[in-house]
C-alpha cells in the first residue's frame, strides 16, 4: 500500500512527496530512505508480531510505549538483530490508549515545533509508515556516534539516584524541577549555558501540555570535549490528547510550594530565579514562548494528525498559552 504524500515526513516542508533534502541530510545522513519501510505492522500478523518481539528483547531502553531498535543498511531501515547496536527506534501506534492512532504524529508534531519554532535541540526525527500503511514515529539515536560508537548518557533518575526499589513504582515522577538544576550544578561544567535550555524545555512542556516530563525524559550527555551537557530532547508530545491534563509530570511541580509566586507565569519567573539564571535571560526565553503562534499554527496544519486531531492539538495549545499570559 503505497501512501501519498504532499509535506516532508521529517520537516512538514510542503511539496515533498517523501523526505526531503534537508532530512535526507540530517536523519539519514544522505541516504536517500523512502517513507515507506519494506516491514507490514507488527499488528498484521502473528509472524511479523514475532519478528517484532524478537527485536525488542535485544533492547535495554525503557518506557511505557513500545519501541523497536532499527539498523540503516545503504537505503533502507531494517530490524537490528542480536548483537546489534540500533541506530534508530520506531515508535509504532500502540495497543492501548486513548486515541492511540494519533500518538506518532503527536510526538512528531511536538518535537518539530520544539525545534522548528523554539530553536530546542532535539533528536532527528521523523514519520515512516509500515507497508500496510500504519504510521509510526522514527528517531535518531543521538547517544550513538555514526561509527557506532556509544556516548555516555545518564538520565535524572539516575543521576538522582531514584529506582523503584527505593523510591517505589512512581520513582520517576516525584521530586520538583528545581531538583534538575540542582543536579546539573553539580555535573555540568557550563551550567550558565545548559541552565537556560534546561529551562526552556520545562517551559515547552508546560505550554504544549506535556504531562510526561519525568526524571527519566531528561537526562545528560558526553560531549565532543568529554564534559556533560543537557541532552537534546526526546519524548515530547501533547499528553493531554490521550490523559487527564496535568500541568507537571512531577509530583512536586516546579520547586517546593513553600516557595510559591501566585501565578504560573510568576512560578516559572521564581524557578528562574531559584536556579541562577540572569533575570533578562528569563525574561528573553518568556517572551519567545509567549510568540510565534503563527508558526505553531502551520506546523500543526502541516502534520500528520487529522483534522480532528489538529484541532484537539491546537486547542491545548492556545488554552495553555493564554494561562500563561493572563492567570
Amino acid at each position: 500500500m503505497q501512501t501519498q504524500l504532499t509535506y516532508c515526513p521529517s520537516t512538514l516542508a510542503e511539496g515533498n512527496a517523501s523526505y526531503s533534502r534537508s532530512a535526507i541530510q540530517r536523519l539519514f545522513t544522505n541516504h536517500k530512505v523512502h517513507h515507506e519501510m519494506t516491514y507490514d505492522s507488527p499488528s498484521c500478523s502473528e509472524e511479523m508480531s514475532r519478528l517484532f518481539y524478537e527485536n525488542r528483547t535485544i533492547m535495554s531502553i525503557s518506557g511505557a510505549q513500545e519501541k523497536f531498535s532499527f539498523i540503516l543498511e545503504k537505503n533502507k531501515l531494517r530490524l537490528a538483530k542480536s548483537g546489534e547496536s540500533g541506530q534508530y527506534l520506531v515508535k509504532p501506534i500502540p495497543t492501548l490508549g486513548r486515541n492511540k492512532h494519533w500518538m506518532p504524529a503527536n510526538e512528531h508534531l511536538t518535537m518539530q515545533i520544539a525545534r522548528q519554532v523554539y530553536q530546542i535541540d532535539t533528536a532527528d526525527n521523523g514519520i515512516i509508515f509500515f507497508k500496510t500503511g500504519e504510521m509510526a514515529y522514527l528517531t535518531k539515536r543521538f547517544d550513538r556516534g555514526e561509527d557506532g560508537h556509544k556516548r555516555a548518557k545518564e538520565d535524572f533518575a539516575v543521576l538522582a539516584e531514584r529506582t523503584p526499589q527505593s523510591h517505589g513504582i512512581n520513582y520517576k515522577y516525584e521530586g520538583n524541577y528545581l531538583e534538575l538544576f540542582q543536579i546539573m550544578q553539580q555535573y555540568v561544567p557550563a551550567y550558565a549555558v545548559e541552565a537556560s535550555k534546561l529551562f526552556k524545555l520545562i517551559l515547552f512542556n508546560y505550554l504544549f501540555s506535556n504531562g510526561d516530563a519525568h526524571l527519566k525524559n531528561f537526562s545528560l550527555l558526553e560531549s565532543d570535549d568529554g564534559d556533560f551537557i543537557l541532552s537534546p530532547a526526546y519524548d515530547l508530545l501533547n499528553t493531554e490528547m490521550h490523559q487527564a491534563e496535568i500541568d507537571f509530570a512531577l509530583q512536586g511541580g516546579l520547586y517546593p510550594k513553600s516557595q510559591y509566586q501566585g501565578k504560573i507565569l510568576n512560578q516559572f519567573i521564581q524557578l528562574g530565579k531559584l536556579a541562577k539564571i540572569p533575570e533578562k535571560m528569563v525574561e528573553r526565553l518568556l517572551a519567545q514562548m509567549l510568540s510565534n503562534s503563527e508558526q505553531v499554527e502551520r506546523l500543526v496544519r502541516s502534520s500528520f494528525l487529522d483534522e480532528t486531531g489538529q484541532k484537539n492539538y491546537y486547542q491545548a495549545y492556545q488554552g495553555r498559552l493564554k494561562r500563561l499570559k493572563y492567570t
